[in-house]
């Protein structure tokens, strides 16, 4: 038996909300996702299921849940809503860099610091291969900004990289953690358990595929 196992990572955006602003829960829309989304993972053997504090990762975590044997939804902090990194210019490639800053212009001190000891704490608790001699298949019910910021870790890209990495309501990225070997990619944004018109939500008409 070997001290360290494969970890699969299940990231999944919540699923569409009444506002993203707010503490708002799921539209009618998002309950459809949130359910679809369980029964793609019920063949999975998935076994932990986090999420973050805000009603609508809950309660797409509890719509999720109701499809898996077994598996109880478990609310903690890096799984919420955060701006887990804000570059300097010196960064950031010249032809983008103004277009990037003034998306995170709003971000306040507080929050930058926040979400920078949430992203590290994520990074800590969510990757790398798992202790023990079985693997482990873990969802994260989140909110896009934490898929990206995984996903960039996970493949080693700068740290501001994590911009431009998206999430649709509902779709699915999936990591994979094996001793000995680099993390590996296997899915980003994935919709197919979702019929066409409930694709792209979260998206704005202009970025939708």
């Amino acid at each position: 038996m070997t001290d360290r196992a494969t970890r699969y990572l299940y990231l999944a955006r919540h699923g569409e909300a009444a506002s993203e602003g707010d503490g708002s829960g799921l539209t009618a829309t998002g309950r459809r996702q949130a359910a679809l989304l369980g029964r793609r993972l019920a063949g999975r053997p998935v076994s932990v299921l986090h999420h973050g504090p805000l009603p609508r990762a809950a309660e797409t975590a509890r719509l999720v849940a109701e499809q898996l044997d077994g598996v109880r939804p478990a609310m903690c902090e890096e799984a919420g809503d955060f701006v887990p990194y804000v570059p300097q210019r010196s960064e950031l490639p010249e032809d983008c860099a103004e277009f990037l800053l003034n998306r995170l212009a709003g971000t306040t001190a507080r929050e930058r610091t926040e979400g920078a000891l949430l992203a590290q704490r994520a990074v800590e608790r969510f990757t790398g291969p798992v202790p023990g001699g079985e693997e482990r298949h873990e969802l994260v019910v989140t909110h896009a900004f934490l898929v990206g910021w995984l996903v960039r870790h996970a493949l080693d890209a700068p740290a501001w990289r994590w911009l431009g990495v998206n999430a649709a309501n509902a779709a699915l990225t999936v990591l994979r953690y094996t001793p000995g070997r680099p993390p590996a990619v296997l899915l980003v944004n994935d919709q197919g358990h979702l019929p066409e018109e409930l694709h792209w939500t979260g998206f704005p008409p202009q970025l939708r595929c």
